[in-house]
């Protein structure tokens, strides 16, 4: 794994989520100034609500969570506030989960790979840059132009493989 990747083990391990939380806002603070777009209040905490811990939240969930904070009762509010963040690359769908999930490695060129744990819904984001290689390859024998590719394993994260044993 690069040196400025995150560790997608930490996702699954008891550890000082805060510090994911702080790094992960202030990068996006500054992608977003860098870009000339705006991380207004509402966008601001929804990144804020997906970083609260490493799981996808489904944008009912996160609306939910706004209106708690003042931002709106309406679908759109969430919906708006999540498709910028995915369109600035400061967030992720999780299409299993028809959910979202914060970027690990926001304003870095990767190509993740989603391990989701199938009870907690917890999400480690792993950059595979050898997998997007082989996805490559595989479409140039073909024909084929990649121009996104989401790959999404589901499975059990180390503390509920252990419950289930």
């Amino acid at each position: 794994m690069p040196a400025d990747q995150p560790n997608p083990a930490v996702a699954f391990a008891k550890h000082d989520h805060s510090d994911c939380a702080h790094r992960i806002l202030d990068r996006a603070e500054k992608l977003s100034e860098a870009r000339g777009v705006r991380l207004t209040p509402v966008r601001r905490r929804t990144l804020e609500i997906l970083l609260e811990s490493h799981r996808a939240m489904g944008a009912y969930e996160v609306l939910e969570r706004l209106a708690q904070d003042g931002f709106g009762h309406q679908p759109p509010v969430a919906y708006r506030a999540l498709d910028f963040l995915v369109e600035h690359g400061l967030a992720h769908r999780i299409r299993r989960l028809n959910a979202f999930a914060a970027c690990m490695a926001p304003g870095q060129t990767h190509n993740p790979v989603f391990f989701i744990c199938r009870a907690c819904q917890s999400v480690a984001e792993s950059s595979t840059p050898e997998l997007r290689d082989r996805i490559d390859a595989a479409a140039d024998a073909i024909g084929f132009e990649v121009e996104r590719a989401n790959v999404e394993a589901l499975g059990l994260c180390p503390a509920c493989a252990d419950r289930e044993e």
